[in-house]
């Protein structure tokens, strides 16, 4: 039954990826002939419908999950931009039908000596690496002792597998990416840790592939109608806010896709509380200017503390709720049992080739 499962999952997996190519073949042939506006948007409406529920074809976290993020968030966020000519796939000249489908698919940077990111983000070391490599494996003596802990503590340690766990992965990907497709990776986080408010924390150091789709999509034109509206130096405040509520919506989205469960929106308020948080911080510095500002180590913890008390409050339990652990545990040591299966057989092979051998030749 198991392997019925994972046969089934793998073909729909490519089922929804090819799907995916396809479509955004039709909207590259599109764009050639559709000028920017509303009717290259109602041409693309169909395959943005399509990339939101594609997704629910797949019931593994570690295939469902990432196709999720990528395709009905990243992906359609994408083509909603270049309907009207903007964002990342939006250029002069157009790009390649190659580089337009990474582009459109993944949270790459396709690198040309035209192009710089003038964004900085700090050089990690393999010692880094090595540490959250360490800190990650102990997930399984805690988890199989998972009873032994308090709730509240085990949702800690799970937030911290999570980030060491992601950071591992996609620096793999990254490296695969730079070395195979000739491609750049964009950072998903940059030290959150090491956060000096709020604002640092969720702009510029975690989700920042989301933040980057975010920004052009909801932030920049949510700010420049508060701007007529209510002026330039409050502006920025209803941006965030929106900003957060949409991002919410679309981790419902993910969440739900992973689960299949009925929205708690513990999620959504998550973001929304964050997003108020985050409004107030920018309103205070904006009255305060530059007279009077917190020391950064001081600001960081409190900011720090206010994301690990509103996780355990709203967006963990949530994740919990989907069973997410149980599922990365199920995938993960199925995945492993796989591995040592195939080795063994493989030795196994080698073993009765290098036999036979030795009898042809003795």
């Amino acid at each position: 039954m198991a392997v019925i499962m994972k046969t089934e999952e793998m073909s729909n997996f490519a089922m929804v990826w090819i799907s995916v190519v396809a479509s955004l073949c039709y909207c590259h042939s599109i764009a050639k002939f559709i000028k920017p506006g509303s009717t290259r948007f109602l041409l693309f409406l169909p395959v943005i419908l399509l990339f939101l529920v594609l997704p629910l074809n797949l019931r593994t976290i570690f295939l469902g999950g990432p196709t999720s993020f990528f395709v009905s968030w990243l992906a359609t966020f994408k083509l909603v931009l270049f309907a009207f000519g903007k964002g990342p796939l939006s250029s002069d000249p157009p790009l390649p039908l190659r580089s337009f489908v990474l582009l459109a698919c993944f949270p790459i940077k396709i690198q040309t000596p035209f192009v710089k990111d003038s964004r900085k983000f700090s050089q990690k070391s393999p010692l880094n690496y090595a540490i959250k490599a360490l800190i990650f494996a102990t997930i399984w003596p805690v988890y199989q002792n998972k009873s032994s802990f308090h709730p509240k503590l085990f949702l800690c340690l799970y937030a911290i597998y999570t980030y060491t766990g992601l950071e591992i992965i996609l620096a793999a990907v990254a490296a695969a990416a730079r070395a195979w497709l000739g491609v750049e990776l964009e950072p998903q986080f940059d030290e959150p840790y090491l956060s000096t408010s709020l604002q640092d924390f969720w702009g510029r150091r975690w989700n920042i592939m989301a933040s980057n789709i975010l920004r052009p999509t909801v932030y920049v034109p949510v700010r420049e109608i508060s701007g007529r509206l209510i002026g330039t130096k409050w502006d920025q405040l209803p941006a965030v806010v929106a900003t957060f509520l949409v991002s919410g919506v679309m981790h419902e989205w993910i969440f739900y896709n992973i689960g299949r469960s009925k929205p708690t929106w513990e999620v959504t308020w998550f973001f929304v509380l964050h997003g108020v948080c985050l409004a107030v911080e920018i309103g205070v510095k904006k009255a305060v200017g530059g007279r009077w500002r917190l020391p950064p180590a001081v600001s960081g913890l409190m900011a720090l503390a206010v994301v690990m008390a509103s996780a355990l409050w709203l967006f963990l339990p949530a994740l919990m709720k989907c069973n997410a652990d149980v599922m990365a545990h199920r995938e993960m040591v199925a995945f492993f049992e796989f591995v040592k299966n195939n080795v063994a057989i493989r030795l196994r092979l080698d073993k009765a080739i290098l036999f036979s051998s030795f009898r042809y030749y003795n």
